[in-house]
């Protein structure tokens, strides 16, 4: 069974997509930028400050499904300069303190909105 599902803590999608999708136990979340959800604008700073706010965006998410960090299995991370991968796993390891998740990280040439930074995850149930 498939179940749509829509944080109203974290931006709305821009496009013809929804922010996650829960299918046989299994969470997909769309990549999210670093927007702030309150005004919909790319949130100001390094980044740093840039992905964090794509991991609190995830983590409404996650929430929405009754899920959390503790349950993503996959990761993909899209940079627009690898020069920021070191800043990236900073804070990345923040949110990730015990078990990694399964992760690839990649340079783009442009994210949507001019942002730095974009992650996906795949999630699953206990």
């Amino acid at each position: 069974m498939k179940k749509i599902i829509a944080s109203p803590t974290a931006p709305k999608a821009v496009g013809p997509y929804s922010q996650a999708v829960l299918v046989n136990g299994f969470l997909f979340a769309s990549g999210q930028l670093p927007v702030n959800p309150a005004v919909g604008k790319l949130v100001e700073g390094d980044i740093k400050n840039q992905f964090h706010q794509v991991m609190k965006n995830l983590s409404a998410v996650l929430k929405e499904a009754g899920l959390s960090f503790d349950d993503v299995v996959k990761t993909t991370i899209f940079l627009t300069d690898m020069a920021n991968f070191s800043a990236v796993n900073e804070v990345y390891a923040e949110y990730f303190p015990g078990d990694k998740p399964a992760r690839s990280c990649v340079q783009v040439a442009a994210l949507p909105l001019g942002g730095q930074v974009e992650m996906e995850l795949i999630a699953c149930q206990k």
